[in-house]
């Protein structure tokens, strides 16, 4: 039996040197669309939180090795 992913995600900690780099990195399936998931730690007037952004995954770019000239 193969897991439903559905309308759940996961966050890795991200080990960038990055200042503004996210803390925690990883992916996100709403009503089965994949997209990527980032979260940084905050402090606030009631203590820290996490602040997160939703984006669709982001296209790679080719490999010049790949491009037909």
């Amino acid at each position: 039996m193969e897991y439903d992913n559905t309308n759940s995600g996961v966050l890795f900690k991200n080990e960038s040197e990055n200042e503004k780099a996210p803390a925690y990195k990883g992916k996100i399936n709403v009503d089965g669309k994949e997209y990527e998931l980032a979260a940084w730690i905050r402090e606030g007037k009631k203590g820290k939180f996490m602040s997160l952004k939703v984006q669709e995954p982001r296209q790679k770019k080719p490999d010049l090795d790949d491009i037909p000239w």
